[in-house]
């Protein structure tokens, strides 16, 4: 008599690069007992690996199919992951999904739903492709309390800025390579303009200290204006150009959340994160700095990613969201400030754009390349001027850590810098 048990009957909706890495790996690992029986996709139309006839075009069906154990999403379609993910917490489904943009909308709503319902929803590969980070902070940092997490989220701009840095080239030759390679989508604006990273900082917080933030509340500065006089700048002084999503602990007790290009020294454990790779760093209160890096993007690395967490669900694991109850208050943002680095070809729009952000004409450069600007700017100023900033082509760093500018006894404003 055979007692083996029955293969776990996976739902697959998707069948791009991610869905087809995860296919691909269970192909050659056939003894970890799963088995993707039914693969719903959007488009008959679209060339496959695959005969037509192991697809359907109706995802629905799958939501409907009593005999599947579990439910995998990875689409690119935030609207539709969230009605179809949404929909199986609803008829307590154990589900696994790598839409960091669904996620970072609609978090507090589906842990809600998984609650209410008695599903399982997990989400390692919505955040830095194969590295363990969300199962590091909600698992092993689930109670001890965390200075920080900062991290490089983003393949395809890092992958940009280390070409940029490695041959001194300009931002559209980086990005041609980067798309010929598949680092980069067609359509860069998502990665470039640091929204992708937005994401999966909202996803970190919600695990790191149990904030659910909403996504445009989070700065977020990208990559779209960057030269090569900014690379050079940075290397003058020995540093490199990095796209940097901070989550951080302030010393009032408060949380500050921003994605913003940054400048990095070799002190930083971000400062050899290469290419396409993503690395983060958890700063505990009592275990100090650990780095986690890795492959952040692909169809396999993301693919083990899903891997892993179909397989948690079969042991039974949930986030337990240990810090939601003690969440620390979100720091509001006339109280912070950065210390920035500007740059614009036309020094008539960079000293525009000095009065936008508030900043004394003296905070005019000059080196080799040009003018540039540098001096402590309000949170709120770069939030609000944010979308003119892109418009106008304009880039802009940070050259340290976020401030909190706390009025003192006399009505001045001291800084004091996040230890």
């Amino acid at each position: 008599m055979d007692n083996q048990p029955q293969p776990l009957r996976l739902g697959l909706i998707g069948f791009g690069c991610v869905g087809q890495g995860f296919y691909d790996i269970l192909q050659q690992q056939p003894g970890l007992g799963l088995a993707v029986t039914r693969i719903a996709v959007k488009s008959p139309d679209k060339p496959r690996t695959l005969p037509a006839d192991h697809f359907t075009y109706h995802a629905d069906e799958l939501l409907n199919d009593p005999t599947l154990d579990v439910l995998v999403e990875v689409i690119d379609d935030a609207a539709e992951a969230f009605r179809l993910v949404s929909a199986a917490l609803r008829q307590g489904r154990r589900v696994v999904t790598a839409n960091k943009a669904m996620l970072a909308r609609h978090l507090p709503e589906l842990v809600q739903l998984e609650q209410n319902f008695g599903g399982a929803l997990l989400y390692e590969a919505a955040v830095c492709g194969s590295i363990p980070v969300i199962r590091t902070l909600d698992g092993y940092f689930s109670h001890e309390p965390l200075r920080a997490v900062q991290g490089i989220l983003n393949g395809s701009s890092n992958y940009v800025l280390t070409r940029m840095s490695e041959e001194g080239s300009d931002y559209a030759a980086a990005l041609a390579e980067a798309q010929a390679l598949g680092f980069a989508e067609t359509d860069p604006a998502l990665d470039m303009g640091a929204f992708d990273p937005r994401s999966k900082a909202v996803i970190l917080a919600a695990h790191a200290y149990g904030v659910f933030l909403e996504a445009d509340e989070v700065l977020n500065l990208g990559i779209e204006a960057v030269g090569a006089a900014d690379v050079a700048y940075a290397a003058a002084r020995g540093q490199k150009v990095k796209v940097v999503a901070s989550v951080q602990r302030l010393p009032n007790g408060r949380v500050a959340a921003l994605v913003t290009p940054q400048m990095l020294g070799p002190e930083s454990p971000l400062f050899i994160v290469e290419h396409e790779f993503n690395g983060v760093v958890v700063e505990g209160e009592y275990a100090g700095p650990q780095f986690l890096g890795g492959r952040g993007a692909g169809g396999h690395p993301t693919g083990s990613a899903v891997l892993a967490d179909v397989l948690a669900l079969r042991r039974g694991l949930r986030y337990g969201y240990a810090k939601q109850a003690t969440a620390p208050a979100l720091q509001a943002a006339e109280e912070l400030e950065l210390d920035v680095y500007l740059r614009h070809p036309d020094v008539g729009v960079l000293r525009e754009v000095l009065t936008w952000l508030e900043l004394p004409a003296t905070a005019l450069r000059t080196d080799v390349h040009g003018v540039y600007a540098t001096g402590p700017v309000p949170l709120l100023r770069l939030r609000q001027w944010r979308d003119e900033l892109r418009t106008a082509g304009v880039f802009v760093a940070r050259r340290g850590e976020v401030q909190a500018v706390e009025a003192v006894a006399e009505g001045q404003l001291a800084a004091s810098t996040l230890a």
